[in-house]
């Protein structure tokens, strides 16, 4: 039996340093990669994910399998095993069975194709010409759907997609969850809209980028974010990736006109990171050594960057160094005005940028899409039209142009239809989590305003970041808080935040 794990635990291995050298590549190509290299990038991309590929689906596996008493019924094989090679069996049985439905010419072209169509969707968001991207998405969009087939559903052919992202969730329990959460985020930002509201005039003027940049470095440290082990760029869009166990690499961007874009997306970025590196020794460079799902993950940077980070016990501590850092941009304005002007509630055209409140409205737009375009419902030639009708009715703005609407996201340009769900999710995870969190660490708005992150770190790495991918989200969930996901304690904590900043 130890010789048999020995064995899956090597083909495991390879696998994952194969990942982490295409995460390096991917890397590059979003940070410092010449624009002319794209083609062998994507020729080098696609090369690694049939490397990957024909691993998974090593023909030794199902017998390496059968000796550890592995079957589809029990995939975590036998009950002899320890806890940790039990879940290892279990996350290796299901990216086998996924993989082994899927041909590696689809594979090898999906890489491909997406490397390219990432390079044209750069172009047409620079041009606001979502005609330039279009051809693109159609081919990109042609191949997850001969993925999804492969990969077989019950219901739906968004299930085999998002179960990729999110295990063990189908689109049916998504939507559910989506129709109650639109209704209560719509009611709630009615209230709102109604009130008075919050002056942000002070953080449109001119912040310097490299006082940006030293102040959100600096932040970052104090979070915890090891820079022996990881580094920050400048990307189109921010992301958070993995090219070693020890190398967790963060990315962000900035504008001068508008502070929260920088630091809030830092902050955001580095809750990934910390997770990332917060797993134990005993599964790091294994696939236990991932998030348990992309809302889990999801969880972490919207708890450090909403919860935490727009919280007023976090700038009780921190708005008297922004201010040191920003003397004349912050003159005459008080903490509780910064406060309220980083939890400004107003319907904005770009995700990243939208405040707590709306940004799930922004999420269920793109998982409505989604379903749409999969079945062929919607076109993507129709997808511009379909976007800014959308919009007008979740928020109530049309976008002027494609570069603030239909091309302002980076995920379908490589294949990630099934995605977006998790942001929503990581909110009602990071909500739940944070009131377990509250219990037991007392006095948290004591700890935040004596600038103490180090104890949220510590509950963080105890309660989650170390488990890995041990056990499945519903089961950390269920581990941690004693219950199932809910959204109620999501909408309980935007109600009371927001009646004190607008008391509607």
């Amino acid at each position: 039996m130890e010789q048999t794990l020995s064995r899956l635990k090597a083909i495991d291995r390879e696998i994952q340093l194969l990942t982490h050298t295409s995460a390096l590549l991917g890397w590059d190509q979003e940070t410092y990669m010449p624009s002319r290299a794209i083609k062998e990038r994507a020729e080098q991309q696609s090369l690694l994910a049939g490397l990957i590929h024909d691993r998974l689906i090593n023909p030794d596996i199902e017998g390496l399998f059968a000796a550890c008493g592995v079957t589809d019924e029990n995939p975590k094989g036998h009950e002899s095993l320890s806890e940790q090679d039990r879940a290892f069996l279990r996350l290796f049985h299901r990216h086998y069975t996924r993989e082994s439905k899927i041909p590696k010419e689809l594979v090898v072209e999906l890489s491909r194709q997406a490397s390219l169509s990432q390079a044209k969707w750069i172009e047409a968001r620079s041009k606001s010409d979502f005609a330039i991207f279009s051809p693109y998405l159609k081919k990109i969009l042609d191949l997850t759907r001969q993925k999804a087939e492969k990969i077989g559903y019950k219901d739906h052919p968004y299930d085999a997609l998002l179960d990729e992202f999110e295990p063990w969730m189908t689109s049916r329990e998504v939507s559910e969850v989506f129709s109650d959460l639109k209704k209560r985020l719509q009611t709630l930002v009615r209230k709102i809209a109604a009130s008075k509201q919050v002056d942000e005039s002070f953080l449109l003027k001119d912040f310097p980028v490299d006082e940006q940049d030293e102040f959100g470095r600096a932040v970052l440290k104090d979070m915890g974010y090891d820079f022996e082990r990881g580094r920050m760029d400048i990307s189109a869009h921010p992301f958070t990736t993995g090219p070693g166990a020890d190398d967790i690499r963060i990315t962000t961007r900035y504008q001068a006109d508008f502070f929260k874009t920088g630091l809030f997306g830092i902050i955001h970025e580095c809750g990934h990171a910390l997770y990332e590196l917060g797993f134990k020794d005993e599964i790091k460079g294994t696939l236990l050594a991932s998030g348990t799902s992309l809302g889990l993950h999801e969880s972490q940077s919207r708890t450090w960057e909403n919860l935490i980070g727009r919280s007023l016990s976090f700038w009780k501590h921190y708005y008297p160094k922004l201010k040191t850092s920003f003397p004349e941009q912050l003159k005459d304005i008080s903490l509780e005005e910064f406060y309220r002007g980083v939890n400004r509630v107003e319907p904005t055209m770009i995700r990243v940028e939208a405040d707590e409140v709306t940004y799930s409205l922004h999420i269920i737009l793109r998982f409505e899409l989604e379903l749409a375009l999969l079945t062929g419902e919607l076109k993507v030639d129709d997808l511009p039209e379909a976007w800014n009708a959308k919009m007008e009715e979740f928020l109530g703005i049309c976008p002027e142009n494609d570069a603030e609407g239909v091309l302002q996201d980076i995920h379908w340009s490589f294949g990630a239809i099934g995605y977006f769900p998790t942001y929503s999710l990581g909110n009602l995870y990071g909500a739940q989590f944070y009131r377990t969190m509250k219990r037991d660490l007392g006095d948290i708005d004591d700890i935040l305003a004596k600038g103490n992150l180090g104890s949220i770190l510590s509950w963080l790495r105890k309660n989650i970041h170390q488990h890995g991918s041990i056990y499945t989200a519903r089961e950390l969930c269920e581990k941690v808080t004693g219950e199932p996901l809910s959204a109620d304690y999501f909408i309980s904590y935007l109600e009371e935040k927001y009646q004190g900043i607008y008391h509607y």
